[in-house]
């Protein structure tokens, strides 16, 4: 169904960006996208983005999850928003978890919205499916004489680990044994916080962790009773017309209110050999898994181990592109780099298969990815890390975290590194132990 376009001047862009996520609050069925004003690489379209109301959705199983997802982007040759679970590893690669899932999100869930709203500095962009058109006015008026309260109250969740910490140490131990065998050369190992009986409000919680965290590939997803709060710092994949660019970060460091030390805190992340050769060996990954689809000779590696700084951490993160065929669906780039390096490891399948039997619980959305297609058939997606995942109907609530594991790692600092990467998530949620 077509959609009509309309450009519309804004006054104020941060506080229309707030009544446009309270808005949205009504419908059942909703995303908000936010850059909090980065420009990682000048490849940010938007500053924010929200598209409300689903017309038509898919939602599956990893049973060919990607065959599904082209049939349903052809049939729509609309805008479709929505996510890839970690677990369509499955389509992908043939591997399937028996772990345990507390959140029982669908595998693979997009929708087709009935109103989008695109937000580039002072101009306001809104597609609105034609038979609602007319609702644009109304809507609007709505939008700008809504009242921004915010009722956010600490849920004080008692948190608990799937995995201890002297249970962490001793699998980083049997990953490092793989290692030494030549399995594998690089892992990324991950586990859960959660919370049984949860009660919170999603959305006055995705706020608040975005006023904590202020990352580039924020998002606030809301699908009945499944939704996501992600405060993630990485791009999994974008498509601009015919090139393709993927930002893995690999190299983590606690930053200092203190600027002389915070400094030295990113000299020493820059400079150390650990952390870049992580980030170099994922690099390899992506340039191998973005020359499935490129053109000859056109994997480029942009910018390798910049140094990015965040509110709660400094990072290493590599810019990869390449060009692809006119020939080449958007569907099949993003199957053939899923699941993305940078969460799994190095070779990637058998890194895969050897996590799965190490790790306590099913990923589920957590290192999946989160974006949207357009119907242009260029494409952003995030990776799903820094966010906390919440089913409202059983109540359980989870937030995962993880690091990049080598022969050099030293378990005991890849612990404390997972407790910085949780430190926004446990700062939002008001943890009592």
């Amino acid at each position: 169904m077509r959609k009509i376009k309309k450009h519309i001047a804004i006054a104020n862009p941060e506080v229309f960006k707030t009544k446009l996520l309270l808005w949205a609050k009504q419908f059942s069925h909703h995303i908000f996208l936010d850059s909090n004003n980065h420009q990682e690489g000048n490849y940010s379209s938007y500053d924010a983005v929200l598209a409300v109301d689903a017309f038509t959705a898919i939602k599956t199983d990893a049973d060919q999850a990607f065959k599904k997802l082209q049939d349903y982007y052809s049939a729509t040759q609309d805008w479709i928003f929505g996510y890839l679970s970690y677990d369509l590893k499955m389509d992908t690669d043939g591997l399937q978890s028996t772990n345990y899932d507390g959140l029982l999100f669908p595998e693979l869930y997009f929708f087709q919205p009935k109103k989008i709203f695109l937000l580039k500095e002072n101009d306001l962009e809104v597609h609105y499916l034609n038979y609602v058109f007319d609702e644009l006015e109304d809507d609007l008026e709505a939008i700008k004489n809504h009242v921004i309260t915010f009722e956010y109250t600490h849920p004080n969740l008692l948190i608990q680990e799937r995995i201890a910490q002297q249970d962490y140490l001793q699998k980083i131990a049997q990953l490092q044994k793989h290692i030494g065998l030549g399995d594998i050369y690089e892992a990324n190992f991950c586990m859960e916080f959660f919370s049984e009986q949860a009660q919170i409000d999603p959305l006055f919680t995705f706020i608040k962790f975005n006023e904590i965290s202020r990352a580039p590939f924020a998002v606030y997803f809301q699908m009945e009773h499944f939704h996501l709060l992600s405060a993630s710092p990485e791009r999994f994949l974008r498509k601009q017309k015919n090139k393709i660019i993927s930002q893995p970060i690999k190299g983590t460091s606690k930053r200092s209110p203190d600027r002389v030390e915070d400094q030295q805190f990113a000299h020493q992340l820059q400079t150390s050999n650990k952390e870049r050769s992580e980030n170099i060996m994922i690099a390899d990954l992506v340039r191998n898994d973005l020359s499935k689809t490129a053109l000859p000779n056109s994997v480029q590696v942009e910018e390798l181990c910049g140094l990015y700084t965040f509110k709660q951490v400094h990072q290493l993160i590599t810019t990869v592109v390449s060009q692809v065929a006119d020939s080449i669906s958007t569907v099949a780039i993003l199957q053939s780099t899923f699941p993305m390096g940078s969460m799994t490891g190095v070779p990637k399948k058998r890194a895969m298969e050897i996590i799965e039997k190490l790790e306590k619980t099913k990923r589920s959305v957590y290192s999946g990815a989160v974006g949207y297609i357009t119907p242009e058939g260029d494409f952003d997606f995030n990776v799903v890390i820094r966010s906390i995942l919440y089913n409202s109907k059983n109540r359980y609530l989870s937030f995962s975290v993880g690091g990049a594991i080598t022969y050099q790692s030293q378990p005991e600092k890849e612990y404390q590194e997972c407790l910085i990467k949780a430190e926004a998530m446990k700062k939002v949620l008001s943890i009592k132990n």
